[in-house]
């Protein structure tokens, strides 16, 4: 087999993408969620400080994107250990939607 061949079979097992893309796009994604966990704190603290209570809104995005991650990494890979840490971010994702809820009829703060 030559180069030309191997590089199309590789390929073809990639679904045409190119292995240095895919590893981009990992890093990439990487590199949002540790910004939009970032945020979140920050945000979370100048509410905090300022208004006195902490919007749940932000943190059930957050989670809910975590979920997610983990969500579609068990549903790949079909470990026990990623259930189980699905389940506990969606577990979080929906008592911060709770909260949030709570804090829009102004039952909590």
């Amino acid at each position: 087999m030559n180069r030309e061949e191997i590089l199309k079979k590789a390929q073809a097992e990639n679904n045409g993408k190119d292995y240095a893309d895919i590893e981009a796009q990992k890093t990439g994604t990487r590199a949002a969620y540790f910004v939009a966990v970032l945020l979140v704190i920050i945000v979370d603290t100048v509410n905090g400080f300022v208004l006195g209570y902490v919007n749940r809104g932000m943190d059930f995005v957050l989670f809910t994107m975590a979920f997610v991650a983990f969500l579609t990494k068990y549903l790949k890979l079909r470990k026990r250990h990623e259930l189980i840490v699905t389940i506990m971010w969606g577990l979080l994702a929906l008592s911060m939607l709770a909260c949030w809820i709570l804090q829009l009829c102004g039952v909590m703060r």
